[in-house]
Formats: structure tokens, sequence, C-alpha cells
């Protein structure tokens, strides 16, 4: 049986992937475009995060910059994408390549760095909450504010051409709006968010490790499909509430798994099967939609709201 502690420790660090979670949404549905930077950005922000947290520095600058770095982490692939005219896939595999050798010069040439004795965000919220709760009512605040100023974004003017951008290219270029720029500034939010994710979880667990951020792309992904599977995707708010909660369920899913007796050494294979389960639910459930509502017949559909609109 699970216990208590353990069940809200995967509640706690389910909302800090929540966050990685909508970053990859950004990437991966708003922009239609499979962004594997993921891997390397987030580690810039753990690392910028625990760098900064180490040297006494303030825990929420150490927040910011984590996510200004995780940003520029984004422009390099965006820029390699558009200019360059790198596939998007191979772009993202360049910039995580190169990235992992900055990010050990972030952490000093360590591969580690703990702040076991450094002030974190964390440390602060138990002086402020209950000591227990303090990490999850920590969560409960930024995540919430996080999917609100996302969903406010992507209904103003920019973010209705950037989901316009992953819907329709040709008809964003047709409308004299620059499909670049839309890809370069969609990219840079998307690994903003999840070096701000980087940051948290370098924070709330005491340490940054330069392979921490192996897999990530896939948590991200899975958080994705699950929420959108299990909980539904009418509504653009909607769909992002649904991705927090898909995160928080997967790190229910493998805790319940590694409190069953799961060598952690298995923890990789697990999730590559979670997100196998994950993306065949996606698919059933986007064939019952499509039956549904007679799109398989040839009727037309607004693609924004087929990406989640209002």
């Amino acid at each position: 049986m699970i216990t208590y502690a353990a069940l809200l420790g995967a509640v706690e660090l389910g909302m800090i992937y929540a966050i990685l979670a909508l970053g990859v949404f950004l990437s991966f549905r708003t922009l239609n475009t499979p962004d594997l930077t993921v891997d390397g950005s987030i580690v810039t922000g753990a690392a910028a995060s625990a760098m900064i947290c180490s040297l006494g520095g303030n825990p929420v600058l150490a927040l910011a910059v984590s996510f200004v770095l995780g940003s520029l982490a984004g422009v390099i692939t965006g820029l390699l994408n558009t200019k360059l005219k790198i596939q998007p896939l191979l772009a993202g595999i360049l910039v995580m390549l190169g990235i992992y050798s900055i990010n050990l010069r972030i952490m000093g040439n360590r591969s580690n760095i703990a702040l076991t004795k450094s002030d974190t965000l964390y440390k602060t919220a138990k002086e402020i909450f209950s000591e227990g709760y303090s990490s999850l009512l920590l969560g409960a605040i930024i995540l919430p504010i996080i999917i609100v100023l996302l969903y406010f974004f992507l209904n103003t003017r920019l973010g209705f051409a950037l989901r316009a951008t992953g819907d329709n290219e040709d008809m964003v270029r047709a409308s004299g709006i620059s499909s670049d720029s839309m890809k370069i500034m969609g990219l840079a939010l998307s690994n903003g968010i999840v070096g701000l994710a980087g940051g948290m979880l370098a924070q709330y667990q005491s340490y940054a490790d330069i392979g921490m951020g192996v897999g990530m792309v896939v948590i991200g992904l899975a958080s994705v499909i699950i929420g959108e599977a299990i909980f539904g995707s009418k509504s653009l708010f909607r769909r992002l509430i649904a991705v927090a909660l898909g995160a928080i369920l997967y790190r229910l899913i493998i805790s319940f798994a590694l409190n069953f007796g799961m060598a952690a050494n298995d923890l990789k294979l697990v999730s590559a099967v979670i997100v196998t389960v994950a993306l065949a639910l996606g698919l059933m459930g986007e064939s019952f939609s499509l039956k549904s509502t007679g799109l398989f017949k040839g009727k037309n559909k607004n693609p924004l709201q087929a990406k989640g609109g209002l």
C-alpha cells in the first residue's frame, strides 16, 4: 500500500512536471513542432537556479534567470529551423547536444550542485506555510498562475497568430504574419517554461545534476497525451488544465509502480510503456471524435477549434 508521504510527494513533483508539460504542449500541440530541446533546456534552468541559490542569490531571481536561459535555448532552435532550414527535430537534437557543454559551464564544470545549505523557494515556503504541506501549497499557487497567464496570452492577437501558425502556416503567411517569427517566439516561450520547471525542480530536490534532463521530453509528452485522453480537450482552458492534471497523474502512476516493487532502473522502460499506452488512448479518442463530429464524411472545421480553441 502506498504511503501518504509518497502520495503527497508524487503530487508535489507532479505540479512541477505540469509546468514542464505546459511548455511541451506549446511546441508539440500549439506549434505542431517536435522539439527535443526540452531535454537540454530543463537542465539549463536547473543549473542556473542551483548556481544562483548556491551563491546566496534570491531564489525568485534564480527562477527568472532559468526562464530567460531556457528561452534562449528555444530561440537558437527556432533560428536553426527557420533561418538555416534545418528540420525542427534535428535542430532540437543539435541544441540539446551543444547545450550539454554550456550547462556544465553554468555549473562551474561540476556534474552536480547541492543546495542542502542554500536558501530556496521551497525552504522559504516552509517558514510561511505548514511545513508538511508547504511544497504542495507553493505548487498550488504557482501552477494556476502559469495556466491563467498562458491562457490569456494564447487568446491575445499574438497568441492567435501563434496558434494559427501551428494549424496552417500558409494561411498565416498569406495574412502578412511572419511564420518564422511565430515559430521562434513559440519555441522561446515553450523552452522558457521548461527552464522555469527545471529551476523549480532543482530547488525542490535541493540539487541539480547534469543528467537530470534525460527523458524529460517523454515525460512532458506523456503528460500531454494522458491529460487530453482522460480529461478532454474541448476548449483551450480545459486543455491546459488537462495537461497539468495529466502530469500529476503520470507521477502518481510512477509512484504506485515504484511502491509495488518496480526497480528504479526500470523507470525509463515504464515511462516508455506509459507513453505508448497514452498514444494509443489518444488515437482511439481522436478516432471516436472524428466519428462523432462527422469529420470523416468531409465536413470542414475551424482549425483553431480543432486545436482546442474557444
